[in-house]
């Protein structure tokens, strides 16, 4: 880059670098849905969200996304790795003054999330935060929906019993409520091998052990699919971070 700009003046340099940053930063416009529900549209357009939480919406689609996982007023919700609390700002709104959000995340997540979750419970009294090893988690019954975003892949990692966990959120679960996990996917057929380097996994994975603890796929989605990643570059790397090509499943905890 230096052998580039040899010779151009200050000014120029700094409106490219402008320039540069300004095409890096820019995001396309964002619009909740006409058809989605009050209580949805409410929760995107909140004034609480900051402007780095919206600067995201058009690469998660947070709308389509909670009607995916039929996130409705009054709802009690499980959040599993909410920190950063990108979800968990709408949550709050969506579900209302009726519903409840909790908020659980690991331990070793207190270094750079606990003080805000914290804070953030503290200033919502529909949102309790928990901080357990998920081995370890004493879930909340009779819940609606179970969100578990871009964190899947990390769980072998944290050495979760998968199997034990999903059993337990079944069992937490209503009859007909929603399990969603949406995460960067790897190359089919790879299984968890990309899981700890590339941040990656399988969708078949998480699709099998799920359906193992007695759900049933209701939908595998491509609201978040970009086929022009390969699926083999780290997740964080230059160029793909933020639109990964990611798998979004909904499972239901079948009506018996």
């Amino acid at each position: 880059m230096r052998s580039l700009l040899f010779g151009v003046g200050s000014t120029a340099i700094g409106l490219l670098c402008m320039n540069l940053a300004s095409a890096q930063d820019a995001q396309p416009d964002y619009a909740v849905r006409a058809d989605a529900p009050a209580n949805i549209k409410r929760a995107v357009e909140s004034n609480a969200r900051s402007a780095e939480q919206r600067a995201r919406d058009a690469g998660r689609k947070p709308a389509e996304t909670m009607m995916l996982a039929d996130i409705g007023e009054g709802d009690r919700v499980i959040e599993l790795a909410s920190f950063g609390h990108y979800y968990t700002t709408m949550l709050v709104e969506a579900v209302g003054s009726a519903g409840h959000v909790y908020m659980i995340d690991m331990p070793w997540t207190d270094r750079f999330g606990g003080e805000g979750a914290r804070a953030f419970d503290a200033a919502h009294e529909n949102a309790t935060y928990t901080q357990v090893h998920y081995n370890a988690a004493e879930l909340p019954q009779n819940v609606d929906a179970v969100l578990n975003v871009l964190f899947y892949h990390d769980l072998v990692r944290d050495d979760v019993d998968t199997a034990d966990m999903n059993a337990r959120i079944f069992a937490a679960l209503e009859p007909g409520g929603i399990y969603l996990i949406i995460d960067h996917r790897a190359e089919d057929g790879s299984g968890w091998r990309d899981a700890e380097t590339l941040h990656r996994i399988d969708a078949g994975v998480i699709r099998d052990e799920v359906t193992a603890a007695g759900f049933e796929l209701a939908r595998d989605s491509d609201l978040l699919a970009n086929p022009d990643d390969d699926r083999t570059q780290n997740m964080r790397a230059a160029g793909i971070r933020g639109a990964t090509d990611q798998a979004v499943l909904v499972f239901r905890k079948p009506v018996r």
